[in-house]
């Protein structure tokens, strides 16, 4: 809304109680992150801005909050709204309700698999949500040049997003290495968003000292890679805000929450990065979050402070984060400040979520420009033969409660091709990953331990981050039909036993997202889960489908498998299956 001299006149009014407001809240318990206090008081709202706080005040529309606590609505600083497999409208229907106003998305996935097509039908989503979806433009298109991605994004290509308002910045800077040796196209990149003069967010597993300095140097604002308590410390002290992680496959808030002080409290930021239904469903979302850090020893105003003013400082939201005169009125009513029960969410001043309901109309947006998306070429079974010369080889091995893996050794046993061989007694399965965007044929091969599939397959055609089709499986057969069912299918997940179906999922939306409601989409995953792990045996601390995904992620240590090989990420090389 356009600020007129009548606005401003007819807010002063309000806030100084000569006019009624269009809404007040009233009896509420108003968390204060400015003064880290909560205070009894009404809110005062007129054309969709708070006028007012404390009062008393009245309103045209009178709700009485009976003593309910009132903080601002919470922002997530960092997701991929694309890996909880629904469309920006389902999943903004799906948080809303959770106390969540504002997100900063980096939809990262789809314009790896897509391009700018992809961003375009993200952004144009989303404008049927009430939900307020700030866009990152991609800053890693591939991700690395090893592996074969959907799309290619350069600086230039960036250029028009980083001019359009509704994009906020750039996202998370996976290229480490293209920053820290000076790389002219990625440094192409960073001064596109300088000139743009808009923000860089960050990603830098593992690095340190001065390696962290020139990173930092080069404007990197956040970075949600910190794994250990000094980690933490490091990017602080290089002026960095730290974001907080809790996702479904990475659960790094729990133990790093502990690195917040008083001192420190306004540097930290709360995200999720990648989070599904499930999750969702069973936990929340940033309320969950905040459940974890009060559990953890803060203060609610200390965690809703993370929620709310810090992410609105981090991304200058200059309108939003507090509940004060003048900022617009998201605000979420919530039961208590231990679990975070939402009672009810108002963006812009409309109530747009009552008791767990998404209230406002729901429509979707057309995704045909992204809606086919797999186009596999020369692919066999014949393609799943490794034709190994030694018995001892490398593994992927899995890290449960986190997407980092470890370099593994291991000796297994070969057929007369030199083909590997399921051994019930070894917890290593085959993975590949299959090249699905321009049919190249290409298909990596690699080595998966703890995952626990004692039989059958399990493909998605979600695979970080250039979302090729990765597979795991005890024997080709299976392998094979279950990449040629995602075929099929046009995207999505299945788990096959015996060439045979079991479950699956489509998720049409550029394979990566589903056009069913969130509901929908979490009763089909509770059925493959359940069918992956009781019949196909997969570990029950492994998740599924998230864990399985991360698998041939090139940016996250320390040994990965893409469509072109298995790649040590610390070298960043590739490297044989074979040890010698």
């Amino acid at each position: 809304m356009t600020m007129t001299r009548n606005l401003l006149k007819r807010r002063i009014a309000v806030a100084r109680g000569l006019e009624p407001g269009d809404v007040v809240l009233k009896n509420c318990q108003i968390v204060d992150v400015y003064t880290q206090t909560i205070q009894p008081g009404d809110i005062v709202i007129a054309d969709g801005i708070i006028a007012g706080v404390g009062g008393p005040y009245e309103g045209q529309e009178v709700i009485d909050a009976h003593g309910a606590y009132a903080a601002p609505g919470l922002i997530e600083s960092h997701i991929h709204i694309e890996s909880s497999y629904v469309s920006p409208e389902e999943f903004g229907r799906l948080v809303v309700p959770l106390g969540t106003t504002t997100i900063v998305a980096d939809p990262h996935e789809i314009v790896n698999v897509c391009g700018l097509a992809g961003l375009r039908y993200m952004m144009e989503a989303a404008e049927k949500t009430a939900l307020d979806v700030r866009f990152m433009v991609p800053s890693c298109v591939p991700a690395t040049p090893f592996d074969h991605s959907g799309a290619v994004l350069e600086a230039d290509d960036m250029k028009a997003p980083l001019a359009d308002d509704r994009v906020l910045g750039v996202g998370e800077f996976m290229n480490c290495p293209g920053i820290l040796n000076g790389d002219d196209a990625v440094l192409d990149k960073l001064v596109a968003a300088y000139e743009a003069k808009k923000p860089i967010d960050g990603h830098s597993p593992g690095v340190t000292g001065k390696d962290l300095q020139a990173y930092a140097s080069a404007q990197i604002r956040t970075d949600h890679e910190c794994f250990t308590l000094d980690d933490v410390e490091a990017r602080l002290q290089a002026g960095m805000y730290v974001m907080l992680r809790n996702g479904s496959a990475c659960h790094d808030l729990p133990n790093l929450v502990r690195a917040v002080t008083p001192a420190n409290l306004r540097r930290f930021l709360l995200c999720s990065d990648d989070l599904h239904p499930k999750t969702i469903f069973e936990k929340g979302h940033l309320n969950e979050h905040l459940r974890l850090c009060v559990a953890a020893g803060l203060s609610p105003q200390a965690a809703i402070t993370m929620a709310t003013l810090n992410a609105a400082d981090c991304y200058h939201f200059d309108d939003r984060g507090a509940l004060a005169p003048g900022k617009r009125a998201d605000i979420v009513l919530f039961e208590d400040l231990k679990d975070f029960h939402v009672l009810a969410t108002f963006i812009g001043g409309q109530k747009a979520a009552e008791k767990g309901q998404y209230l406002l109309p729901f429509t979707r947006a057309d995704y045909s420009a992204v809606g086919s998306s797999v186009c596999i070429a020369g692919f066999s079974e014949e393609k799943l033969v490794m034709h190994l010369t030694s018995d001892r080889v490398r593994t992927i091995d899995i890290v449960p409660g986190g997407v980092v893996t470890e370099k593994g050794e291991a000796l297994i046993h070969r057929d007369d091709r030199g083909d590997f061989v399921y051994d019930p007694q070894a917890d290593i399965v085959k993975v590949a990953v299959v090249e699905r965007h321009h049919g190249t044929g290409c298909v990596g091969l690699g080595l998966l331990r703890g995952y626990g599939l004692k039989k059958g397959a399990v493909a998605v055609s979600v695979a970080h981050d250039s979302h090729n089709i990765i597979v795991a499986g005890t024997n080709n057969r299976d392998m094979a039909a279950a990449v040629e069912a995602l075929e099929g299918q046009k995207g999505g997940m299945t788990i096959v036993l015996d060439g045979t179906v079991l479950a699956s999922i489509p998720l049409p939306i550029a394979g990566l997202m589903s056009d069913q409601p969130a509901a929908a989409v979490d009763a089909a995953m509770d059925e493959l889960y359940a069918k992956a792990h009781h019949i196909l045996g997969v570990s029950a601390d492994v998740d599924v489908i998230m864990t399985l995904c991360f698998m041939s992620l090139p940016v996250i240590p320390k040994l990965k498998l893409l469509d072109t090989g298995l790649f040590d990420v610390e070298a960043f090389d590739f490297v044989p299956i074979e040890l010698g």
